[in-house]
């Protein structure tokens, strides 16, 4: 539990005191954020806002993960080396993350709004995906689990719902699929929340947040320590819960100089990155389709931009919102901006709040029936 503490506390001094310095080089090199034009008016004066912040939390990630296991193997407070489970959702990260700076820098060369072209950054994102997927599947500890299973998961494994059963060729390339379909969906759930200060950055570390605490209950139930139906097949649960103490630690110093008026903003570095640390703690978690209910925010703002372009295209140019995403909706409506985001962050804690209850709840129930006590 020191680790965690010591890791979320390192990663927050890391950001807060970073963040300002890479502003500092960002400016001088004239790296400036480029405001899409159909956007509200009152996003123009946002311009040349230095982007790429991302880049500073996902530097705090890798160094204080190492640094925090560095610590605790020096003073013999816990394992000196990190695990496969926080190795490989650190490559999704970082991969994803550095998808998104090749398009934020490109945006930056290129002057302009757009950086990479979907084609490449599809093929980019599911190159990094299948690797993760694959690495996932493999390198099984001591009692046989591996970071990723072969089954879809909900709060944890469901049983008629792995793919183990039609063989490893099959197994292999729908879990390869369905790993990217997750990470495709978290990464552009993230990118489509950071339209507004500070708004992707707060209601992510409160996913995150939710992670520390859900993977510390896993590893105290996990089934190497406890029996039953109740036990969680989770490999690295502690490890999981450090690279989420860190990450919601860096996101909160980052928040200081992201929130408005933002000093910098994360850009498709950060949000990518973020999207996929969220792919991999789902799938490390097994809660892959509870990420939908922690991240309920997030999905809202993504069918939000579903519905318009849909609707759009079958109505021949009607619009259901006056502009999507969602938050940019309630701008055009009179919303001062503080206001979208405050309120969207008290949505995404109740998300967050329901999801976390629904994960206790489920475990409520199998210890209950598994000793006897009507649920």
């Amino acid at each position: 539990m020191i680790a965690l503490l010591i890791g979320g506390v390192l990663g927050l001094i890391f950001t807060a005191i970073g963040t300002p310095l890479f502003i500092k080089f960002l400016v001088h090199k004239g790296y400036g954020q480029f405001v899409r034009d159909d956007g509200p008016t009152t996003h123009k004066t946002k311009r040349g806002t230095p982007t790429m912040g991302g880049a500073v939390f996902l530097v705090a990630l890798v160094v204080v993960y190492f640094l925090t296991h560095a610590l605790m193997g020096l003073f013999g407070l816990g394992p000196a080396g990190p695990s496969a489970s926080g190795l490989i959702l650190l490559f999704l990260t970082v991969g994803m993350g550095f998808v998104g700076f090749i398009d934020d820098f490109t945006k930056i060369t290129k002057q302009q709004s757009l950086g990479l072209t979907p084609r490449g950054k599809i093929v980019l994102q599911g190159l990094i995906g299948t690797i993760f997927a694959v690495l996932a599947l493999n390198f099984p500890n001591e009692d046989g689990f591996t970071p990723a299973s072969s089954a879809i998961s909900f709060v944890r494994d469901i049983p008629w719902l792995d793919l183990a059963f039609l063989g490893p060729i099959v197994m292999y390339l729908l879990v390869v699929i369905w790993s990217n379909l997750i990470t495709t969906a978290t990464t552009n759930a993230v990118n489509l929340t950071d339209g507004l200060d500070g708004l992707a950055t707060g209601a992510t570390a409160m996913v995150t947040g939710a992670y520390v605490l859900m993977s510390i209950f896993q590893a105290s139930q996990a089934c190497g320590r406890v029996t039953g139906a109740g036990c969680y097949e989770v490999r690295d649960p502690l490890d999981l819960a450090l690279l989420a103490s860190i990450l919601t630690g860096a996101l909160m110093g980052f928040l200081w100089w992201n929130t408005s008026p933002a000093k910098i903003f994360m850009g498709d570095t950060g949000s990518l990155a973020l999207g996929g640390a969220l792919a991999g703690f789902a799938i490390f978690t097994r809660t892959e389709l509870l990420v939908i209910v922690l991240a309920g925010l997030m999905v809202a703002i993504t069918l939000s931009v579903i519905i318009q372009v849909g609707y759009f295209k079958l109505s021949g140019g009607k619009r259901v919102f006056l502009m999507a995403p969602l938050q940019h909706h309630f701008e055009l409506k009179g919303w001062a901006e503080v206001t979208v985001v405050v309120r969207f962050w008290l949505i995404s804690l109740v998300c967050v709040v329901i999801g976390m209850a629904i994960f206790y709840s489920e475990w409520l129930l199998s210890a209950g029936t598994l000793q006897g006590v009507a649920p």
